[in-house]
């Protein structure tokens, strides 16, 4: 990943590849205006005061993302600068000096921007607005994130045109961070933790399917385990027949290659509160029986995408040294058809020993979910969240960068979707109608995986709650959207999969441990 340094350096005399800058469409007086933001000052000096005008020129219009390069001034040691809009111009001031307040997201998004535009390059200093540590990680987060790339299949470097791929932009100064100080060091220290746990779930959801499958993830959920000092155990086909898991072994039952339950714990010894934290990971998901239509099973890789998020964020959080204990549950399975896969019609008798009748191999997610729910539910933590890639119908709802946000209690929906929003991750609440209940109803079993067709999203979501044991807080993201963007990169987020709810994870863990979330 790019390394990152904190410098009280001038921009002029700092020996880099490019110089970064913010810009903003002005607010109030200078409303319409373009402004050159705090951090660059010392630049716009050079340009003798008409930087804004230049880049105007230009055709900068200090829109959020859109990015535009001009020659550094005479003197920098940097050729050029790099400046990057940051959208509307607060009207805020920072009480401390009177600099503008940017939005923690706005700044989050402009380093991506400028980062992943920086590609090939050795040092980038990066000279955007900075109020205090808050600032600082976001913009250290932005850069880390936006710098991402997904290039381990790519011979020697090269891109599918044969041309040289470049690499990762190497280092990032970020100008007007202390180095001496500890919160602008605490700062940095989170954003490498959450954005190198999150890179490791983008890498984990654009693995190749024949590479990742559920024994493979499994095995990289030991080896992080090690490596950090946690606990793991991973239920095999055997032990989840003995144990008798059959949402996870009807949707697995297709493939050759068989299921796993992991469980992955991380336990501070001050810690008073427990977070479960569960993930549908299904490795490659074929729709089983109930088969696909062409062009709807290129991106199934991604279906593990709430499996990566709960491991990402587990491994955070030990990382952190969160005072709170954080267990996380990975369903893992791959949804195939075959001779031995689950039919429309089957019932499966699940962990909780509920009875589901089948009449839709493609809603597995929810099956091996209901089982991880439930041994979740056993150890009776303060909260369970699940993550899933669930239903199409939330896209319908939501959109493609938006997740839903489903509970058994309105309060904690609310705080999921606070710390959401605060880490920059669109969310939404949605309810749970329980007239919906009814379309699940089933003539053989306890109930049936598919209700009615009209809020689908909903439906699962009450589904799941029916795994959720009595008395304990529940909340489902249905990440679906957001989880594997298909269109061209933006803000900090690349093309392929994003690490979806992974912060969010985190935010959680840490307002618990803080005693702020209930």
């Amino acid at each position: 990943m790019t390394a990152l340094t904190l410098s009280t350096a001038a921009a002029p005399g700092l020996r880099a590849d490019a110089i970064v800058i913010g810009v903003a469409k002005g607010a109030g007086s200078r409303s319409g205006d373009l402004v050159v933001a705090p951090g660059a000052e010392a630049v716009d000096k050079a340009y003798d005061g008409k930087l804004a005008g230049v880049l105007e020129t230009l055709g900068a219009s200090g829109a959020e993302g859109e990015l535009t390069k001009l020659p550094a001034p005479a003197g920098f040691k940097a050729p050029i600068v790099v400046a990057v809009g940051l959208g509307a111009e607060p009207d805020a001031k920072s009480e401390d000096a009177g600099d503008e307040v940017y939005d923690a997201e706005a700044l989050r998004k402009a380093a991506g921007v400028a980062a992943r535009a920086l590609a090939g390059s050795k040092k980038a200093a990066f000279a955007l607005p900075v109020d205090g540590p808050g600032a600082v990680g976001a913009i250290a987060e932005g850069v880390l994130l936006g710098a991402y790339a997904f290039d381990v299949y790519k011979e020697n470097g090269k891109d599918a045109k044969g041309k040289n791929g470049k690499a990762p932009l190497a280092e990032a100064a970020l100008l007007g961070g202390k180095p001496r100080d500890a919160a602008h060091k605490g700062a940095v220290a989170r954003a490498v933790a959450v954005a190198e746990e999150l890179n490791r779930a983008r890498d984990l959801i654009n693995m190749p399917p024949n590479d990742l499958n559920p024994a493979a993830f499994a095995a990289e959920a030991q080896a992080a385990a090690k490596e950090h000092g946690l606990k793991v155990q991973v239920l095999d086909e055997k032990a989840l027949a003995k144990g008798g898991y059959g949402g996870i072994l009807g949707v697995g039952g297709g493939s050759a290659a068989g299921p796993r339950l992991v469980k992955l714990s991380y336990t501070h010894p001050k810690a008073d509160k427990h977070l479960a934290f569960v993930g549908k990971g299904i490795t490659y998901d074929s729709g089983g029986i109930s088969l696909k239509p062409a062009g709807h099973n290129e991106t199934m890789k991604c279906d593990m995408s709430g499996a990566a998020a709960v491991f990402a964020a587990v491994v955070a959080a030990a990382r952190l040294g969160l005072e709170v204990s954080v267990t996380g549950w990975l369903a893992l399975a791959e949804n195939m058809p075959s001779g031995s896969a689950t039919r429309p019609g089957d019932v499966l008798r699940m962990y909780s020993g509920k009875t589901v009748e089948v009449l839709n191999t493609d809603a597995e997610g929810r099956l091996v979910l209901a089982d991880a729910l439930w041994a979740a539910s056993q150890e009776k933590p303060d909260a369970i969240v699940d993550v899933a890639t669930l239903t199409g119908a939330m896209m319908l709802a939501l959109g493609s960068r938006t997740f839903g946000v489903m509970a058994n209690d309105d309060a904690f929906r609310s705080a999921v979707h606070e710390a959401a929003e605060e880490v920059g991750e669109p969310a939404w609440p949605m309810p749970l109608p329980e007239h919906l209940r009814k379309g699940m109803e089933s003539q053989v079993a306890d109930l049936a995986n598919m209700g009615e067709r009209m809020g689908g999203g909903l439906v699962a979501g009450l589904f799941l709650r029916e795994f959720v044991a009595e008395g304990i807080t529940w909340a489902h993201l249905d990440i679906a959207g957001p989880a594997f963007n298909e269109g061209g990169p933006f803000g900090y987020t690349p093309k392929g999969g994003t690490g979806s709810a992974v912060r969010t994870l985190v935010r959680l863990a840490e307002l618990t441990a803080a005693g702020d979330l209930g």
